[in-house]
């Protein structure tokens, strides 16, 4: 039977046309994504003979994930295919941005503005062996290898289920995954599945610069943002002395926390990378003579095996050892200057401040002064972390000046199957088949280092470390919420196992044709082929 997708050229004419299908994250283009992709699996024979087992998930702002799942009579045991539509913006192409979602048209502009391109670019472009273009790598590559396994899949009758599932809004907040889990839970009921692996299709990621190896994953690395808000005592520029800047405070925990090795895990030899600041800015909207007294920062703190509470109690030690030096040195200048001190710093969890605030005014009052920054549609989850812990300070300024932590979304939980009995069979029959069919190299990397969705699926945080995240995020529950509990109810083992590409997220992405198109679907297939599997019978 002629299959859509089943030659190489087919597949790369495919990913071309879902590359060409702009779905940049909070977009109408990822909105219209989904229908675009519905109407395209429906092409497959199976789909036209079994359209209910094509379905759309609704995420939020009009945003749907897409599942298709190919269903053997006999079986039970399903693999789910994982992978995200939505891609970054393309800003960063300049003039050539028209072209950032057209592969063929965007390699040949790239020739020539060769000389704006770095050495290693240039040998790919003139190789061409590549495909440059933004969603070629991460990750509309991983959808269609997914799409032509369960077109295969449904022509030969493999003997287990396939659950295709793309998601919307896995570049800024993960809400596709985090509204899929539920959606998952559903279709595992509805259709009498049983989840044996998650496997999800996202591009090898360079372990560091240089690295061209070609890597599998067995798990996720977790990644979650520590905030502060930081509060001083305003005052005019020419009175100084008269209170402390926001900004002043600010910068003894940044510096502290910028490169901090004590947040710093190895598992199974690898390295988390360091803390780093992601923002940092004060909130006075408008230039005045008022000194800055209220000043926002957010870190990124990765994570293997760490949960949300035990990151948090060393983000407190932290913060506690950056107040007291601020302290001492503030109060050595005033010594200096002869004047009195306005105070001392407060460092507080949002939750204190929550609870404080709620004592002095009353539930009612707090959810009332709160429900007009919740409902802000300018604002992101982040900035209205920081605005609903602002108005709380602004009220109870005896508790200033102070440092308030907090947790900003997104979180993204660590995941590692590396010990599943599956997994290492999935992985040792992909590592010996590469080399032997394709001479291909490829490694064991036991946490995806690009941040993936496999993050909300097989949760075994079993110390319910997730409760100081929800009681110390302070959008949780309104505009961001994690499903952990049902998280834990997808305990199927985790494996990502993509195509090679270089460059994700810069404006030389790119996608190697051979590994995608030749060696990726076989490697895919005969893993999935090799698995036991049990039957209803």
């Amino acid at each position: 039977m002629a299959t859509l997708w089943g030659t190489p050229e087919k597949l790369q004419e495919l990913l071309c046309e879902l590359v060409s299908w702009k779905s940049l994250t909070l977009t109408d283009g990822e909105v219209e994504f989904a229908y675009k992709l519905q109407d395209k699996l429906m092409e497959l024979p199976y789909f036209q003979a079994n359209p209910e087992h094509i379905s759309m998930g609704e995420v939020n702002w009009g945003r749907q994930s897409v599942t298709a799942l190919y269903k053997h009579p006999e079986a039970v045991d399903t693999i789910v295919l994982l992978s995200h539509f939505d891609t970054v913006h393309t800003g960063e192409y300049g003039d050539l941005e028209p072209l950032a979602c057209s592969p063929q048209l965007l390699g040949e502009a790239f020739q020539q503005i060769r000389d704006e391109l770095d050495a290693d670019t240039v040998r790919d472009l003139d190789s061409g062996e590549y495909l440059f273009g933004r969603g070629t790598m991460d990750m509309k590559a991983g959808l269609a290898l997914h799409m032509a396994l369960v077109e295969k899949a449904s022509i030969e009758q493999w003997p287990i289920n396939l659950l295709l599932m793309t998601v919307p809004d896995e570049e800024v907040n993960s809400a596709g995954m985090r509204y899929g889990v539920t959606r998952l839970l559903d279709l595992e009921r509805e259709h009498g599945l049983e989840f044996i692996l998650f496997l999800n299709g996202e591009p090898v990621f360079a372990m560091k610069p240089g690295d061209t190896a070609h890597y599998l994953y067995t798990g996720s690395i977790g990644k979650i943002m520590p905030s502060a808000l930081f509060y001083g005592k305003e005052t005019h520029v020419g009175e100084p002395l008269s209170g402390i800047t926001s900004s002043y405070i600010s910068t003894y925990l940044t510096h502290r926390m910028e490169w901090n090795s004590s947040f710093r895990e190895v598992v199974y030899g690898e390295p988390t990378p360091l803390p780093v600041t992601l923002t940092q800015r004060d909130m006075k909207e408008e230039y005045s003579a008022q000194t800055p007294y209220r000043t926002s920062a957010m870190y990124n703190v990765f994570t293997m095996e760490r949960n949300a509470e035990e990151v948090f109690d060393i983000f407190e030690n932290v913060a506690k050892g950056a107040a007291a030096h601020c302290e001492r040195d503030y109060y050595a200048m005033c010594e200096r200057e002869n004047i009195e001190p306005v105070g001392g710093i407060n460092v507080m969890r949002y939750e204190k401040l929550m609870e404080y605030a709620r004592t002095k005014f009353g539930h009612d009052y707090i959810t009332d002064l709160l429900r007009d920054t919740l409902m802000h549609p300018e604002w992101d989850v982040r900035e209205k972390s920081m605005h609903v812990t602002d108005i709380l300070l602004i009220n109870c300024q005896e508790l200033t000046p102070a440092m308030v932590l907090m947790y900003a979304p997104p979180f993204y939980p660590p995941v590692n199957s590396s010990e599943n009995e599956l997994v290492k069979r999935c992985v040792a029959q992909v590592i010996e088949n590469a080399k032997e069919k394709f001479d291909l190299d490829v490694k064991q990397g036991h946490f995806f280092n690009g941040i993936s969705d496999l993050s909300y699926v097989s949760y075994k945080d079993q110390s319910d470390g997730w409760v100081t995240y929800e009681n110390n995020t302070p959008v949780y529950g309104d505009s961001y919420s994690i499903p952990f509990q049902a998280m834990k109810q997808l305990s199927a083992p985790v494996l990502n196992v993509g195509p090679y590409g270089k460059d994700a997220h810069k404006r030389t992405e790119r996608l190697h044709i051979k590994n995608t198109f030749e060696e990726m679907p076989i490697l895919l297939e005969q893993m999935i082929l090799s698995i036991p599997v049990k039957s209803r019978h």
